[in-house]
């Protein structure tokens, strides 16, 4: 009999609170997560694919006594040590204990769930299961049938398939009454909810949103198996319970134990923390794909992901997420993984250098925003392998050139940040691109290797010209003169248009920097914005932690974006961020107000170890901010606690848990400890720029952002996209010359004007003709000459 109530409601996520994250070492392509201590999503065959919402458990007793344990949140997960996925869930109540085992099967896409249950013997489990199928609750059908004379629950949408198969303990039939239904209307809960008890039996529901439940005997095994059919998930089910148990078990615990003792993990870390590492490599590790070695998606988490069926959320590649956890890999001497990453990233390059801004394991991007950081991030990994000697013999020069080549043509102002929202110079964007373009020069042949270096150099001279500001009421009220400014918005008329800077530095930060996700107040001046950013000047080794701009912005973000919780101090991510809960605990649904971010505690105590301090406080607070698994979220509550939502301060909040790049924000933390500076600092990057402030032979011109004034002996270096005759004179086109622009091998065409020869106050005015075309640009540029280290 076909359930009625189509096509049900309309279907969601579940919680992205998750409790532990799990997949086998081996052959299975199937990943999975608990919480509230259940089975929820489950991917297969790729870890950007979820194929259910939750597989939960009713106990009742057929006479009107009901719960579904979920909704009892009195559990206790364990596993075999830390960072083994071999869980172990018990949920207590006054009847009863149910005691869930899970684990993989080490050799199928089968994943095994062993069901005790003890107490009232009038007491029975039922297994309740919501397929999402092709990751979404849509069009899926479902189905109670019998297959080779065994009961099986079966589901299909496209070509997706799985079965629920049980055994009792002489893997005999296990399945009592069972039944499919449309969620909402006839499926199995609402059958208890309306009568107490397991009443209806319907054979078939969908297509629509549906679910399955089944009677179990007091012991018995699941196994949820997918397929290509149901015939195909069905032969795999009960192919796994046909041997023990324990046997699966055992084998999964052996392998990762294997894995574990591979890591190189420092010696004298605290305890607490040591076993916080051993969970942190094991969630990089669960992230990674096997159809695409080397992918990792940014979390097996969905933000806030009982709100809607988007089946994006967080299981797609960043590439800043996927350099940042490759470098945690290569910090625990994982070199192969690491390597894998890079080899990942050279295959999935967008001709003209650049990466997508997130995107499908396979390549196909999500998002489309463009963000110069993880245009330079991959350069970063390719120099962090090959200064520890673990390239291995990927060839990564190609890949360098163009990825330099797209920094070089766009930069320094970014599309977005590294939060994926306002375009202009940020701070944290330019360290990171500074960096790649000096680690990345040690790839590239001349030309193109002197013009890296010597624009890096520029860039670096600029950053407090374009990101810094004075007087502003931040400043004030920390008690400093001058800080760092979130983003500086490029001025109007600079790029393609327009070709001249009209603005001065403190003027360009007056203009509005719009808010992203803010409800109130959503356009503020640039100058009254501030976000930690800055701190990686210092992680990259351009500059010193006791620089004294780097100091006075800590005063002011400390003030402004510090919060101390019951877990230890975090920091929100900038001014007015609209990224998190509403005021009540309600979900973000587009606005709300950012909450405070573990990772940002990680790169806090980088800082501190760079300083000289103690770094060890803040692993604890990431520590203390992790759920009961020991998974770090993205985002922790910052507010008075808000029980009927589950919200406490600085404990996990509704955002993605876990977030994989907090797992390795921690992971090189704490093996930075016995180094006593960044693990992560390129040494080539810290060799160029230690000591003395480097004082650029070029000032670089671009329409993206020009330059005004060039310092007093520096050459003025005009950089285009095609080739051209740059014709110059000096003061209202005295001298007149023509000078031919050079290939530079990075896809700009670069003239060096000697501007070196002229003195403070003079100027160079300059127009150029297009060799391609022979037309003129019709427009001309007038730079001033500054003193030595004049700074716009």
């Amino acid at each position: 009999m076909h359930a009625p109530g189509h096509p049900g409601i309309p279907p969601t996520w579940t919680s992205s609170a998750k409790d532990v994250v799990g997949c086998a070492l081996g052959r299975p392509r199937l990943w999975f997560t608990t919480g509230f201590g259940i089975l929820n999503e489950v991917y297969y065959p790729r870890a950007d694919l979820p194929q259910i919402r939750d597989l939960g458990f009713i106990v009742a007793d057929g006479a009107g006594f009901w719960i579904e344990v979920k909704r009892l949140e009195h559990y206790r997960v364990m596993l075999p040590a830390p960072g083994i996925p071999a869980v172990e869930v018990v949920h207590r109540h006054e009847r009863f204990e149910l005691r869930l085992r899970v684990s993989p099967d080490p050799r199928r896409d089968a994943l095994l769930v062993d069901v005790q249950l003890q107490g009232d013997p009038a007491l029975r489990p039922y297994a309740l299961l919501a397929p999402h199928l092709g990751g979404t609750g849509n069009d899926n059908v479902a189905e109670v049938a019998r297959h080779r004379g065994r009961i099986v629950l079966w589901a299909e949408q496209g070509p997706f398939a799985l079965a629920l198969a049980a055994a009792d303990a002489a893997q005999g039939e296990a399945w009592g009454r069972a039944s499919a239904g449309y969620v909402g209307f006839s499926d199995g809960w609402q059958d208890f909810d309306r009568n107490g008890a397991l009443t209806w039996c319907y054979d078939s529901a969908g297509p629509g949103n549906v679910a399955l439940i089944g009677e179990l005997p007091r012991q018995a095994t699941l196994s949820l198996a997918f397929g290509a059919s149901r015939e195909a998930a069905a032969t795999l089910a009960l192919a796994s319970l046909a041997a023990p148990f324990d046997a699966a078990w055992q084998s999964h615990v052996d392998a990762w134990t294997e894995w574990h003792r591979a890591l190189r993990v420092p010696s004298g870390l605290p305890g607490a923390i040591r076993d916080e590492v051993a969970v942190s490599a094991m969630v990089l590790r669960v992230h990674q794909d096997k159809t695409y070695p080397g992918a990792m998606v940014a979390s097996l988490s969905i933000p806030w992901g009982n709100r809607s069926d988007d089946r994006g959320g967080y299981h797609l590649v960043w590439p800043r997420d996927l350099v940042e956890s490759a470098g945690a890999l290569l910090a625990l001497g994982q070199n192969d993984e690491a390597r894998d990453a890079l080899r990942y990233l050279i295959a999935t390059q967008h001709e003209d250098g650049r990466w997508s801004q997130n995107q499908w394991l396979g390549g196909t991007p999500y998002w489309t925003g463009v963000q110069l950081d993880e245009a330079a991030f991959p350069v970063l990994l390719a120099a962090a392998l090959a200064e520890r000697g673990a390239l291995g013999g990927v060839q990564v020069h190609e890949m360098v050139r163009r990825a330099l080549g797209f920094i070089v043509r766009n930069g320094p102002a970014t599309d977005q940040d590294r939060w994926e929202e306002d375009a202009g110079v940020n701070v944290f964007t330019l360290a990171i691109c500074i960096g790649a373009l000096v680690c990345g020069a040690g790839f590239l042949d001349e030309p193109a290797r002197s013009i890296a270096l010597e624009l890096a150099d520029w860039w670096n001279d600029r950053v407090e010209a374009w990101c810094a500001v004075t007087g502003t009421r931040l400043a004030q009220e920390a008690g400093v003169e001058r800080h760092y400014v979130r983003v500086a918005p490029v001025p109007p008329g600079a790029g393609e248009v327009r070709g001249c800077d009209e603005l001065p530095c403190d003027e360009r930060l007056r203009l509005v920097l719009p808010v992203k996700n803010r409800a109130v107040d959503p356009r503020l001046p640039a100058r009254e914005q501030v976000s930690v950013d800055f701190l990686q000047l210092v992680r990259t080794g351009l500059r010193e932690a006791a620089d004294p701009l780097i100091r006075a912005s800590l005063a002011v973000v400390d003030r402004e974006l510090r919060d101390t919780t019951p877990s230890g101090p975090s920091w929100h991510r900038y001014t007015g961020d609209g990224y998190g809960e509403h005021a009540d605990g309600s979900p973000f649904d587009g606005t709300g107000q950012g909450r405070l971010w573990p990772l940002l505690t990680g790169e806090r105590g980088h800082y501190e170890l760079a300083a000289g301090r103690d770094a060890v406080p803040y692993l604890e607070a990431m520590l203390s901010m992790a759920g009961p698994g020991g998974l770090i979220p993205e985002q922790v509550w910052d507010r008075e606690a808000i029980p009927e939502r589950r919200l406490h301060a600085g404990r996990p909040s509704g955002s993605a848990m876990p977030l994989v790049w907090a797992h390795a924000e921690f992971i090189k933390l704490a093996v930075s400890l016995p180094l006593g500076r960044p693990f992560d600092e390129p040494r080539a990057v810290r060799e160029r720029y230690r000591g003395p402030r480097r004082v650029p032979r070029c000032a670089c011109w671009t329409r993206r952002l020009p330059c005004d004034p060039v310092p007093e002996g520096a050459v003025l270096r005009v950089c285009l996209p095609r080739p051209a005759i740059v014709h110059w004179g000096v003061d209202g086109w005295r001298g007149p010359t023509d000078t031919p622009t050079r290939d530079s091998g990075l896809g700009l065409h670069v003239a060096d004007l000697p501007a070196d020869g002229l003195d403070s106050g003079q100027r160079v005015d300059f127009t150029m003709q297009w060799l391609d075309s022979g037309e003129w640009l019709g427009e001309s540029f007038h730079v001033g000459i500054g003193p030595p280290g004049a700074r716009s």
